[in-house]
C-alpha cells in the first residue's frame, strides 16, 4: 500500500467517462460553450480495467462515476453495471440529472445505492441563466424518479452572490421535504476563475451560508468519516446538510481521492495541475503494467498539497 508522509492514501476513486456536458455552468466553463469529448478517451473497458488495477494496487474502496456528464456517454450503459460488480464498499455517480428519468431502469436494474445530483436553483429561469442549458422539470421528475427507485439521493448546490443566493433557503426546503441531504459546495478557485474577478465576486463561504441557514433552522455539526469532503450538520428531526468548504476548511489533510480522466491520465491533487498519462500502460503486458502503474501512484500521491489553493485545472475535464 502506498501511503505519504501524512498518512494518506488513495482510497477514493473518481473516474471521468467523458470530458463532454450537456450544460455549460459559468463556474465551469467561462464562454458559454458546452465542453466535447477529449481527444484520445478511453474505451469503457479500459476505464474498467484501470479501475481494477487501482483496486488491487492502491486499494481503491469507493468509487464514483462522473464526467462531464457521465449519463451523456455511451459507456453508462457498460462501466455502471460492470463498475457494481467490482470488489468496492461504494459505487456513486454524480450526474447534472438532465438524462436522470431516460435512465432510471438501467440505474435500478444495475443496483446502484446512491447517487448526486448537480442543481443550484429551483427557480426554471435561473436554471437556464446558470446552466446554459437543459429543463429544471426534466433534472426534478429525475430525482423523483431516483427516490421511487429507492437510491439514497445527495443534491450538490453551488451557492454564488450574483446568481442563486436567495436559493441557499428554498434549496435545503425543498431537500428536507423528501429526504435528500444537500450539499453546498464553496466556490473554487479554478479553472478561468483563477483570473478576473467572478470568484470573488460570486463566493459565499461558510460562515456565511450558517449564518443564513440559521435565520430559518435550528442545525448542530455531526461527526463526519475521517476524510470527509464534507462539515456535516443536522437539522433535527428534519434530516441532514453538509459544507464541502474547499477553502473556509479545507480537508486537504485527509483527502484520499485520485482521479482519472477519460483520456487516460490519473490527478493526485485538484491543486496540482499534475497529471499521469496511464493510457500506454492499459495496453501493456499484466506484469510491466501493474510495476509502471505503482511507480505513477507514488508520483500522484506525492503531488498532494497539504493546503487547498487551487488550480487553473478545468474541473470537468477530470471529473469534478
Amino acid at each position: 500500500m502506498i501511503v505519504d508522509a501524512q498518512g494518506r492514501r488513495f482510497r477514493n476513486l473518481r473516474v471521468s467517462l467523458t470530458a463532454a456536458c450537456n450544460y455549460a455552468c459559468g463556474y465551469c466553463v467561462p464562454d458559454g460553450k458546452r465542453l466535447q469529448a477529449a481527444r484520445h478517451e478511453l474505451s469503457a473497458a479500459a476505464l474498467l480495467k484501470a479501475t481494477r488495477m487501482l483496486i488491487d494496487l492502491a486499494g481503491v474502496e469507493k468509487l464514483r462515476i462522473t464526467g462531464g456528464e457521465p449519463l451523456l456517454s455511451p459507456k453508462f450503459d457498460a462501466f455502471l453495471p460492470a463498475a457494481m460488480a467490482l470488489p468496492l464498499k461504494d459505487v456513486a455517480v454524480t450526474t447534472n440529472g438532465q438524462l436522470l428519468a431516460r435512465k432510471a431502469d438501467l440505474i435500478k436494474a444495475a443496483g446502484l445505492k446512491r447517487i448526486n445530483v448537480s442543481l443550484d436553483t429551483l427557480d426554471a429561469g435561473r436554471f437556464r441563466h446558470i446552466a446554459r442549458s437543459g429543463d429544471l422539470a426534466t433534472v426534478l421528475a429525475g430525482i423523483d424518479a431516483m427516490l421511487d427507485a429507492g437510491l439514497k439521493v445527495k443534491v450538490n448546490m453551488v451557492p454564488m452572490r450574483t446568481a442563486n443566493a436567495d436559493q441557499i433557503l428554498p434549496m435545503l426546503d425543498y431537500c428536507l421535504g423528501r429526504g435528500i441531504e444537500l450539499r453546498y459546495i464553496e466556490l473554487m478557485n479554478m479553472g478561468h476563475l483563477r483570473y478576473g474577478g467572478q470568484y470573488r465576486r460570486d463566493f459565499i463561504g461558510m460562515d456565511d451560508l450558517l449564518d443564513a441557514i440559521g435565520e430559518r433552522h435550528e442545525f448542530t455539526r455531526t461527526d463526519a468519516p475521517y476524510d470527509s469532503t464534507s462539515v456535516r450538520y443536522e437539522v433535527p428531526g428534519r434530516g441532514y446538510f453538509g459544507i464541502i468548504a474547499n477553502e473556509s476548511e479545507p480537508f486537504c489533510s485527509a483527502c484520499t481521492r485520485l482521479r482519472l480522466s477519460s483520456n487516460g491520465r490519473l490527478y493526485g491533487c485538484l491543486s496540482n495541475a499534475n497529471s499521469h498519462d496511464v493510457s500506454a500502460l492499459l495496453e501493456a503486458p499484466e506484469q510491466q503494467a501493474r510495476d509502471g502503474l505503482k511507480q505513477v501512484l507514488a508520483a500522484a500521491l506525492q503531488d498532494k498539497r497539504s493546503a487547498f489553493t487551487g488550480e487553473v485545472t478545468v474541473m470537468k475535464f477530470i471529473g469534478g
